[in-house]
């Protein structure tokens, strides 16, 4: 490759990279200067927006957070001025990269799509929606399911001691923020898998070859990921990617 090729190469990424943090930013921007108000018409509920700074969706979506995740009996605190206000910015630019993930997904792939042959291509056009969908479903699961799991785990050995527990605002944001993406990510597993196996790097039968060492990376990765030693967390994580692991294979089995 020349150098002028390369030269192209990095514009064009400058380029897409610049567009995903634009439309990011001003997503975040918005999460954080907006409330959404709730309002009846009929027997719906609808929403409208106002400008509100102090009292933005970020802090609503804190609220909710604080309301549905947090265990009976922990107190969400403030340790030090502007600890509220930076976990909100965290939140606020974590939903602003979940709003724009069409938009990442689709620069992503666009920057991708010439260096490949014409299938490779069409692979990648074809998995931009399903790769939104499933960090979608895995962010979901780990807020719905594991999030609120895991943190009555941890709590009850205050309880059982019978200790008061206070968490501090920008852990707590921290810890919900690090599994959301981790979910989000590893549910990605089998669309990897498709994309490696259709554009012809690897066969049918390489995933199942490979089983073995697929399965102690993810233990692992679930071990490191997880905040505790108990040996009993970490499968939350490696559990579902071992799952979406399998499926991913009988998935490229049957299609080959």
């Amino acid at each position: 490759m020349s150098e002028l090729d390369t030269r192209g190469h990095i514009e064009e990424l400058r380029k897409r990279l610049l567009r995903i943090v634009i439309t990011a930013g001003i997503a975040t921007i918005l999460i954080l200067t907006l409330h959404v108000e709730p309002f009846q018409a009929g027997s719906y509920t609808l929403y409208y927006v106002v400008p509100n700074p102090l009292d933005n969706i970020a802090a609503q979506i804190t609220v909710h957070m604080k309301n549905t995740l947090v265990p009976e009996g922990v107190q969400l605190i403030q340790t030090a001025p502007g600890q509220a206000f930076f976990a909100q910015v965290y939140i606020a630019a974590l939903a602003g990269a979940i709003i724009t993930m069409p938009v990442i997904a689709r620069e992503l792939a666009a920057f991708v799509r010439p260096a490949l042959k014409n299938t490779e291509s069409g692979i990648a056009k074809r998995i931009t929606v399903p790769a939104t969908v499933l960090f979608g479903a895995g962010g979901t699961m780990a807020y719905v399911v594991v999030i609120p799991y895991m943190l009555e785990f941890l709590y009850k050995y205050g309880e059982s001691a019978e200790l008061v527990t206070f968490l501090s605002i920008t852990d707590f944001v921290s810890f919900v923020m690090q599994f959301l993406l981790a979910f989000g990510i590893s549910f990605q597993l089998p669309l990897v898998m498709y994309a490696v196996s259709a554009s012809g790097l690897a066969d049918r039968k390489f995933w199942r070859r490979n089983l073995r060492y697929a399965l102690v990376g993810m233990v692992i990765f679930g071990a490191a990921i997880t905040p505790d030693g108990s040996g009993v967390t970490m499968w939350f994580i490696a559990g579902p990617m071992i799952a979406l692991y399998v499926a991913g294979m009988a998935i490229i089995e049957r299609k080959s």
